[in-house]
C-alpha cells in the first residue's frame, strides 16, 4: 500500500512542500499494521473525495492524502478542523512521520 501525504496552509501560510510518501512494504511490520488499521478505522475509502471547508478556515491547515492498495486507490482533501477521532488520528500519524 503506498500513502501520499501533503499539507498547506496555516496561520503562517506554508505553501505545500514535498510531499510524503510511505510505501507499507518498506516499514518494518509493526508500523505497516499501525499504518493500515488507522486507514480502515478512519473509513478511508469511503470518505468523500472533498469536504466542505468550515466558514473562516482561511487560517486552517489542509491535507491531502492518497493512498493506493493492489485493489483500490483513493484520495481526501481535508480541512482543519477534522471532526472525526479516526480521521484526526491518520492525519496526526502522516504529520509526525511528515516532521
Amino acid at each position: 500500500m503506498r500513502v501520499t501525504f501533503t499539507m498547506e496552509g496555516g496561520f503562517v501560510y506554508l505553501p505545500p512542500g514535498e510531499p510524503l510518501v510511505i510505501d507499507t512494504e518498506d516499514l518494518p511490520a509493526g508500523e505497516a499494521d499501525e499504518l493500515e488499521r488507522l486507514i480502515e478505522a478512519a473509513g478511508f475509502f469511503e470518505l468523500p473525495e472533498t469536504s466542505p471547508p468550515p466558514r473562516g478556515a482561511a487560517d486552517y491547515f489542509r491535507y491531502t492524502i492518497s493512498v493506493t492498495g493492489p485493489e483500490r486507490s483513493h484520495t481526501v482533501h481535508l480541512t482543519d478542523p477534522i471532526e472525526d477521532p479516526a480521521v484526526q488520528a491518520l492525519v496526526e500519524y502522516l504529520e509526525a512521520k511528515a516532521r
